[in-house]
């Protein structure tokens, strides 16, 4: 029985797509009845795609900031709660970013003795994090506006315009930041989404008060509050979904695992496949163990660096371990036991 570790070091494009390459330190040792190929490919590979978002979240970060204390001054100013309101909403989005780039700074960290594969996980949690709180700031939100349809307070219409056109402005460019990363990790995908659901905020205030001015309407507010908190909803629930998933272990949407095991089972030399496994490492980086049933003994490196490619190449799986067994019905893992 033989055990080949593949991790190729590899960097993402926008789409996640990883280009892999590797280099070969192999020796083997006997055990008994069983030979035990051991090798070590490619670097420590860590994704790239992620790295020169640390500007984005900066600048995204103290924009947002400087933006509350304006809002919130000119909420207090102008006795407008919709500004207040959006004010709070957009201090959630200081603590989002900054929680995305702790997750973003923390995946990249060196594997450690306890921590085998790093703590690149941090992104799921984040994304995660993102998402559920991003819920529960538009709960909040729809909340206020279902409680003002029955008595629709008294707005400054000329100041909500003036202030939440600014807010656009700083929202949808912050999420401009992230748009390129946004299909290739879900941890970026988390802060570009929570950014254009605030500039959609925003401009849902930007309305209000324009209809506020020049028709007094006030009942505007909360029915246009609770239109944009249904989009948002329904936008983020993608989010929610995607990061649950990888939390439990689930093959990556983009990843059929029926294809993966044809690929594996049509191998030359390769009579059955089990214990095949593919989950995420991170939001960009995704891993694959399975054991091949080989009669014929060990194919060799070669066969095993080029399947390791493939399966890069092909589905975008960066980390792919691989055993070898002779026989397999002798070992305990088989059959698989997925319904």
């Amino acid at each position: 029985m033989a055990l080949n570790d593949h991790h190729h070091g590899h960097s993402h494009d926008a789409h996640g797509h990883g280009q892999g390459h590797a280099h070969h330190q192999g020796h083997r040792h006997a055990h008994g009845n069983h030979s035990h190929g051991n090798h070590s490919h490619g670097h420590h590979g860590h994704s790239h795609a992620p790295a020169s978002f640390g500007r984005a979240f900066a600048i995204g970060a103290i924009l947002n900031l400087a933006f509350v204390f304006v809002e919130a001054a000119y909420g207090i100013i102008s006795d407008s709660v919709a500004l207040l309101a959006d004010a709070g909403h957009n201090l959630s989005d200081v603590l989002s970013l900054i929680v995305a780039w702790v997750a973003m700074s923390l995946s990249q960290r060196q594997p450690t003795a306890r921590f085998t594969y790093g703590l690149r996980s941090s992104s799921i949690l984040a994304a995660l994090f993102n998402a559920l709180f991003l819920l529960v700031v538009i709960g909040g939100i729809a909340w206020e506006a279902l409680r003002r349809l029955a008595e629709p307070p008294a707005v400054a219409g000329a100041t909500m315009m003036v202030v939440a056109a600014i807010g656009v402005f700083i929202n949808a460019g912050t999420a401009m930041l992230f748009m390129r990363g946004r299909k290739g990790d879900l941890n970026i995908r988390g802060a570009y989404l929570h950014m254009i659901a605030d500039a959609a905020i925003s401009a849902g205030v930007v309305l209000s008060g324009a209809v506020i001015y020049f028709t007094g309407w006030n009942l505007v507010d909360p029915v246009v509050s609770l239109i944009v908190s249904a989009l948002i909803v329904y936008g983020t629930w993608g989010l929610l979904r995607d990061s649950v998933r990888m939390t439990f272990g689930a093959v990556p949407d983009a990843i059929d695992p029926t294809e993966v095991r044809q690929y594996l089972a049509g191998q030359a030399g390769v009579a059955a496949v089990h214990d095949l496994h593919i989950w995420s490492l991170s939001t960009t980086e995704t891993a694959l163990t399975a054991h091949l049933v080989m009669p014929s003994g060990h194919p060799g490196d070669q066969l095993i660096d080029r399947m390791a490619d493939e399966l890069n190449h092909k589905f975008g799986i960066g980390h792919t371990t691989l055993q070898v067994e002779l026989d397999g019905d002798k070992c305990r893992l088989a059959p698989d036991h997925i319904v």
